[in-house]
């Protein structure tokens, strides 16, 4: 029995031991600090996208430069109106900043101190980013707003960044250019151009030509620029259609389709002699326009384009009319049998589902 109860004892004293040495191993794991959460992509990619890193240098940017063991030339300097630093310590020739990244004006102040300073080891660094006015999107889009330009940006971003489009555009951007070019590329010597005054810089974008892919359709937006989506007019649909109501004037807006926009036509709709009625420019009057829509739906006749402020309406045929007669005999027929259920006390169903 002695024997049996001393290695039970053992057995019992090593799983403690293992147990006890397996806790020791694990607590330090358990102890360890975590990592801090992953950056959001997103966020990381947004200075990329703003172009920080390639960004050009204009005037009113603010400059905050070091020179390293040299408290008496650290500055903070604004580049000037014609595009250089002008107020650095020590240094008559102005450095040119205009149309350069931080990095190239660095390296020629490094060159200007080496004059003084053994080997000047010198950091510079965009405090005020403030050469660009930026863009205004306002209009048709969900959210109007005004967005900074740190690099050259196209208009397809621009409506990006502003929500979309709504339902209201009309189907043109209009873009306004206010300032002239900045920076120009190769080829782009004429947006740099001053602007005359006498002539308005505008530039008109179709939105289908836009959304499909045409280059022209997406400029670059310059800072300062005014974009406007514009808003659709309306044309009012009434009379034997399902759903009354206006309708937005998009380009080239066809009778058929606004028709169609409002639910359609009901049964008894007068197709063949829609009218639509058209103010008269200059005057108080109105012109009525009578539109065949039975024919075009059967392509015998040309589609009808429609214009800003047209009042459509769809007429009913008579009740006698051939489009008609058989819903009319049908009513006056059930109409007939009810009446004669109920005088004779008989209950009739209007309708049986099975």
């Amino acid at each position: 029995m002695k024997v049996k109860q001393i290695l039970v004892l053992a057995i019992v004293f090593a799983c403690l031991l293992t147990g006890a040495v397996n806790a020791q191993e694990q607590q330090p794991q358990e102890q360890q600090p975590q990592p801090p959460p992953a950056t959001n992509p997103a966020e990381s990619a947004s200075m990329d996208i703003q172009g920080i890193k390639t960004y050009l240098l204009g005037p009113g940017d603010v400059l905050d430069i070091r020179v390293f063991g040299q408290p008496d030339l650290n500055s903070t300097v604004q580049v000037d109106s014609e595009g250089n630093l002008s107020s650095l310590p020590f240094l008559e020739t102005p450095i040119p900043a205009k149309c350069r990244t931080d990095k190239q004006v660095q390296k020629d102040i490094a060159l200007a101190y080496s004059k003084f300073i053994n080997n000047p080891q010198v950091s510079v660094r965009i405090s005020e980013r403030n050469s660009r006015q930026p863009a205004t999107v306002f209009g048709a889009v969900r959210q109007p707003t005004r967005i900074e330009m740190k690099r050259k940006v196209r208009l397809n971003e621009i409506v990006a960044v502003s929500g979309g489009f709504t339902e209201r555009a009309s189907g043109t951007i209009q873009i306004l250019h206010t300032e002239p070019l900045m920076c120009p590329e190769p080829g782009e010597e004429a947006e740099a151009a001053p602007i005359d005054g006498t002539k308005i810089p505008l530039q008109i974008v179709k939105i289908s030509e836009l959304r499909s892919g045409k280059a022209e359709a997406n400029p670059v937006i310059r800072p300062g620029d005014y974009v406007l989506v514009t808003e659709a007019e309306p044309v009012y649909v009434t009379g034997a259609v399902l759903q009354p109501g206006g309708v937005y004037l998009r380009e080239q807006l066809m009778l058929s389709r606004a028709i169609a926009m409002v639910g359609g036509a009901r049964k008894e709709a007068k197709l063949n002699d829609v009218k639509v009625y058209r103010q008269i420019p200059g005057s108080t009057n109105q012109e009525v326009i009578h539109v065949d829509v039975a024919a075009i739906k059967k392509n015998q006749k040309p589609d009808f384009v429609l214009q800003a402020y047209d009042v459509i309406e769809v007429g009913e045929s008579g009740m006698f009319s051939k489009d008609r007669i058989g819903s009319t005999l049908l009513g006056a027929l059930t109409g007939g049998l009810q009446s004669a259920a109920s005088s004779t006390g008989t209950y009739l169903p209007s309708r049986v589902i099975y």
